[in-house]
């Protein structure tokens, strides 16, 4: 499916269950103008393609005491393809670490997105667990303050 374009079907499918995950098929096959079967053989393709990569329930993070979002630049000692994965290895192994992004264009290699409860968790985890990887030089810090915009709906044109 990844090679060939997607058709307005598809498109719609991928828009729909972005935002409506648990809509039955019945109710998607209809929103897009299929009947069922063939709406239900669309959706499977697309998860067999890579294309759909999974299905999750969106939390909010206040409600379950993690009132603290943090970006964090990270520069590295060396730029080498060892010590990079390495980091990374290291990096996905801690929960709070939402996204850690390679980036060019900045003073640091990654950006990290964390939540965690407050600053002192915050302390905590920066300094027993991410500053103790070898290789990390460099840690600045940012606090998100409000989400203007947060979602993880691509657009599908």
């Amino acid at each position: 499916m990844t090679s060939s374009p997607l058709d307005r079907f598809d498109k719609a499918i991928l828009r729909l269950l972005q935002t409506q995950g648990r809509m039955s098929n019945q109710d998607l096959a209809e929103q897009v103008g299929l009947s069922p079967s063939p709406c239900l053989r669309r959706v499977k393709a697309l998860e067999d393609s890579g294309i759909i990569t999974g299905y999750r329930a969106h939390l909010d993070a206040k409600k379950i005491n993690l009132g603290l979002t943090a970006l964090i630049q990270i520069s590295m000692d060396k730029h080498t393809p060892e010590r990079f994965e390495h980091f990374e290895t290291e990096i996905k192994a801690i929960p709070e670490i939402l996204e850690c992004l390679l980036i060019t264009g900045q003073s640091a290699d990654y950006l990290l997105k964390v939540v965690v409860k407050d600053l002192d968790d915050y302390q905590k985890l920066l300094l027993t667990q991410i500053t103790k990887i070898q290789g990390v030089t460099g840690v600045h810090s940012s606090f998100v303050l409000n989400k203007v915009v947060d979602r993880s709906a691509l657009p599908v044109a």
